[in-house]
């Protein structure tokens, strides 16, 4: 059987993506082979395929994704062939078929599509984890979410609204304003057109917030800390502008014994129940209706590079997937 995927064999700009044909081995013990119906992309595959994540080409992109079990070998997780399943963080995500871990894989139910499910895995633990473990969030806390109208941005903001917190958020447009109020921000700051530290100072009357969630890196790093209390925390998950600069230690000391953290999705869900955990209650919130998502563009999956293209011009409104 011929599958297609897509291959990367040099660092680069988002034409060095090709779609390949291959044959896919039949699963070892503890995999699965599973035929995937829709694959995330995520800031975390332009940083692979610029070479900003560290792995010697050739690189299977993509990591996360949604579509059914055709084969499962030497289950001990429950997972069978004709399940519906979703997962994060297995490469070789961005193709037809992929063989995958059984115990990274969880059940999706039967009333969310596999879009829904390839666009809740990354981003919506991201969310997750970020409002509940890495600063739990508490009522009355404020917080600064940089990229709000962004996929992880809109869905951190609800579930930081969950939470009973004040969320205060920045984007680059009026459209993306509007995208983010209705995500649930409290205030919404065009860092476009005025300081992002001075607007949120002023909203909180010079006492700043307790956490800022920052995405963005390089541009924003140094006035987030700026934008935090005494003994405020940032939480710094990605670098959409950039890495940022190097730090001495003393400057956390000297802005008011803050506390800086570089988390990443894979250390918040390293054990199966902390995996099952945290995609369950994303499942379940979707399905309530407590948390919406926000698909914006499909792309098929011979168009990746047009995917990355939109993800790394800042256009994006929600979830891009590519679809097989």
């Amino acid at each position: 059987m011929s599958e297609k995927r897509i291959n990367i064999t040099q660092y680069g700009n988002p034409e060095v993506m090709t779609l390949e044909e291959f044959s896919l081995p039949e699963p070892e013990p503890g995999t699965a082979r599973v035929k995937i119906m829709a694959a995330g992309v995520n800031f975390i595959d332009v940083y692979q395929r610029k070479g900003e994540y560290k792995s010697n080409p050739p690189i299977l992109i993509g990591s996360e994704g949604a579509g059914i079990v055709e084969a499962a070998n030497l289950n001990t997780f429950k997972i069978k062939t004709g399940d519906r399943v979703a997962w994060t963080g297995l490469s070789g995500s961005y193709a037809t078929h992929g063989n995958f871990p059984i115990n990274r894989l969880v059940k999706l139910p039967d009333t969310l599509s596999y879009e829904q499910g390839a666009a809740c895995m990354l981003q919506g633990m991201t969310a997750h984890y970020l409002a509940c473990s890495a600063y739990p969030l508490q009522v009355e806390d404020k917080c600064l979410i940089h990229a709000g109208a962004g996929g992880v941005g809109q869905l951190l903001s609800q579930i930081a609204k969950m939470k009973g917190a004040f969320v205060i958020t920045t984007v680059s447009t009026g459209e993306k304003k509007i995208i983010s109020q209705k995500a649930g921000a409290d205030e919404v700051i065009l860092y476009t057109q005025v300081d992002f530290e001075k607007q949120v100072q002023q909203l909180t009357r010079g006492e700043g917030v307790q956490v800022v969630y920052d995405s963005v890196g390089r541009q924003t790093f140094e006035k987030s800390l700026n934008c935090l209390c005494r003994r405020g925390y940032l939480v710094l998950f990605g670098q959409s502008s950039g890495a940022v600069p190097s730090l001495d230690p003393q400057t956390l000391n000297a802005k008011g014994s803050l506390y800086l953290t570089r988390p990443k999705l894979g250390d918040y869900i390293e054990s199966r129940e902390e995996l099952l955990w945290r995609s369950g209650e994303i499942f379940n919130w979707i399905l309530s209706g407590k948390l919406k998502l926000n698909i914006d563009k499909t792309f098929p999956l011979l168009e990746a590079a047009k995917a990355h293209h939109y993800l790394e011009n800042r256009e994006t409104k929600g979830k891009v997937l590519l679809i097989p």
